[in-house]
């Protein structure tokens, strides 16, 4: 199950999450939070869908379809957390992966500032894992992260801090043609390396790489293997990008089968 935002482009949020899921052979179910109207270099509108629809979906779902993972993204309201918490608690999936999606890459708010206590508070404890990338961590410290080793430094505290597993995506902060991701639990660390692709503009990569997650999670991976996977998928994802349009999308087809 996917509960995320359209994204009217196909490059993220429900659009992309459905995608991947197809990609690695699993059955997508969605929980529809927000309509936007976006394209890669923009957020034109955001449209919440009603809290009680929300509400209406997890219990058409929960009507004969139990997810084995569930990842979330775009919530963007109060009132959709609340109904988005609910839910995941009369669910009871195996697996939670939460990507606490806040700012699209083109710059434009998906998250209002009331939510991010609300998330901090009540969602992340449910988690079984966290997905933020530098700019989140950066919200969920309020601390800034600026290179390898405070990156590092910091996805411990955010473990510290919420006492759940979380990975801190490193891809805005590449290093000697290298970019590194860092998987901690609380007690073991994993790295996880690839090499730095110059010159692509992709859009999406924080809700594909959380939904292959999800996907490895499903088909009955442990976490450490569910990640690792998910994070060469997503790298080939982004070095096998092709041209659709004015823009680049991410090209999870040819990534699943390479």
């Amino acid at each position: 199950m996917t509960i995320a935002g359209s994204d009217c482009g196909g490059g993220a949020g429900i659009q992309t999450d459905l995608k991947t899921f197809a990609a690695f052979k699993v059955h997508g179910t969605s929980v529809v939070t927000c309509v936007t109207a976006q394209n890669p270099r923009s957020v034109w509108a955001v449209q919440p869908v009603s809290a009680k629809v929300v509400e209406k979906q997890f219990e058409a779902l929960h009507d004969g379809f139990r997810p084995n993972a569930v990842k979330s993204g775009m919530l963007f309201a109060p009132s959709i957390v609340h109904k988005v918490i609910k839910g995941l608690t009369q669910a009871k999936p195996d697996w939670y992966v939460l990507d606490p999606v806040m700012v699209a890459t083109s710059g434009g708010r998906l998250l209002k500032d009331s939510c991010i206590q609300l998330i901090q508070e009540k969602l992340i404890p449910l988690a079984d894992l966290i997905t933020p990338n530098l700019a989140e961590a950066e919200v969920l410290l309020n601390a800034a992260i600026r290179t390898p080793s405070q990156a590092k430094r910091a996805v411990k505290k955010l473990v510290d801090l919420y006492e759940r597993p979380f990975l801190l995506k490193g891809g805005h902060l590449p290093a000697k043609g290298k970019v590194v991701d860092y998987l901690y639990d609380g007690k073991t660390m994993v790295l996880l390396e690839s090499e730095y692709i110059p010159g692509k503009d992709t859009h999406g990569t924080g809700c594909t790489y959380a939904a292959a997650i999800t996907a490895q999670l499903a088909l009955g991976q442990s976490l450490v293997p569910a990640v690792t996977l998910a994070k060469s998928f997503i790298t080939k994802t982004i070095n096998h990008a092709y041209k659709t349009g004015e823009y680049e999308a991410l090209n999870i087809w040819k990534a699943a089968h390479a």
